[in-house]
Formats: structure tokens, sequence, C-alpha cells
């Protein structure tokens, strides 16, 4: 996925332009719940607890533990649908997760799950990163009115940098086309998007490839929506 981007990564825009505390362009420049186990819990249940999506199940343990296969610790890796945090589950010796399944990891952790620790992309092995890009996208679409009103609520972060200009694609006049739609009234669905904006063809891809390169990349100066700090995690 590539999109020509009007400045560097997390860079500010080089036109100069001058983007307002109210969201305005100033031209002068000064200016689904799976058991696995039986324990997952409802999401109804508690709005505060933490689920995420498996991505790999590994029954015999990771490729890089040189213990005797019997010895190895199953472990699982899975992606928060909340705040995109990544995840490495120590499991036990019956545990059985399947790929897709939504488990609970906080306060109490679904069955089967001895041990949970925060991980990097680079501790995920292949078969989670490649299953990490489809996933991404059904956290999205599942819930679509979050990421909808991220387009309604995006503010300025400097002067010069809004945080529509993070995304992939989005330059000063894309900017602006959403600035000025969104004073016509709220965005309701990705497809109200696609239609009231001239140029943003498909917000759900551009929130995906953001959300993915906010995973890969650990020197991003900002971050919107991975991290239990990002400004869409905690929003519902």
């Amino acid at each position: 996925m590539t999109h020509a981007h009007d400045g560097g990564p997390d860079g500010e825009p080089p036109d100069g332009d001058a983007v307002t505390d109210g969201g305005e362009v100033d031209d002068d420049p000064a200016a689904a719940d799976a058991d696995a186990g039986g324990d997952a819990a409802d999401a109804g249940e508690d709005e505060d607890a933490v689920h995420a999506i498996v991505l790999e199940f590994l029954p015999h343990g990771r490729a890089d533990d040189d213990r005797p296969q019997h010895r190895r610790t199953p472990v699982a890796y899975a992606l928060g649908d909340r705040d995109f945090r990544l995840f490495e589950f120590q499991l036990s010796e019956d545990a059985e997760f399947g790929i897709g399944d939504r488990v609970r990891v906080d306060p109490d952790t679904a069955s089967g799950i001895e041990r949970v620790r925060d991980v990097g992309y680079d501790d995920l092995n292949r078969g989670a990163r490649q299953e990490l890009e489809y996933v991404v996208s059904e956290v999205i679409a599942a819930d679509e009115r979050r990421f909808v009103d991220f387009f309604n609520d995006a503010e300025p972060i400097s002067l010069r940098l809004h945080q529509l200009n993070l995304l992939p694609g989005i330059g000063k006049k894309l900017r602006n086309n959403v600035l000025d739609a969104r004073k016509r009234g709220p965005f309701e669905s990705f497809e109200d998007l696609s239609e009231r904006v001239s140029g943003l063809h498909d917000p759900q891809e551009t929130l995906a490839e953001r959300v993915l390169e906010e995973l890969r990349d650990d020197d991003l100066k900002y971050r919107i929506f991975v991290g239990v700090d990002a400004p869409t995690a905690n929003k519902g």
C-alpha cells in the first residue's frame, strides 16, 4: 500500500500553511467474543476491560526457543482491539486458541493464559505479521463509528501540523477538503466520508495504513492510534 506524501513521515507540511486551534487552515505561515477456553468476557460486561484478537497460536512454542520441544511453553500473539498494542501470551499446556479469537487480557485473563507481556512488531513471527494486516482492517471496520469520528474530531498538533496530515496521502489540499466538509455536518460513515470529501477514496484503508506504520516504526514522533496514550485509544 503506497501513497504520495506532501511531506516526510510525521513531518510538517512543506508549504508553510498554519493550522489554527479550531482546526482551520490559516494561509499565513506565521499562524465478537471467542471463548478461548471458556473465559473470554462479553464486551458489554466491562467497558474498561482489555481484549485482544489472536494473530497466531504456537502450540509448540517460539521457533527461537532452543529448549527441547517437550519443555517449550505454548504461546500466542495478539492485537489489542482498543489501542492496537501487541501482546505475547504464555499459555498452559492444554490451551487451545484459534486465529481471530477475541480474548480478555485485563483485568482478568482468559482461561489458558498464564502470562501476558507487551511486545513489538519485530517480536512477531511471520505468520502473526501476515495476519496483522487483516486484523487491523477488521478492527477498524467493526468499530467504524470510532474511526469515522477521528475525521470529525482531528485537531491541530502545532501551528503548522494537523492530525489529519499524519494519515498517508493526506496533504494540504485533502486536509482542507476534510475540514471544509465537516463544517457542513459530522461524517456518519466511511461511505459518507468518501462521498463528501473529494480525493478521499478509501478512508478505511488509509487508517489501516497509518496503524500499521505506527506498529512497525518505533521512531515515529506522533502516534494517534497505537498505545494506551494514543488519542483514539479510549474513545468509543
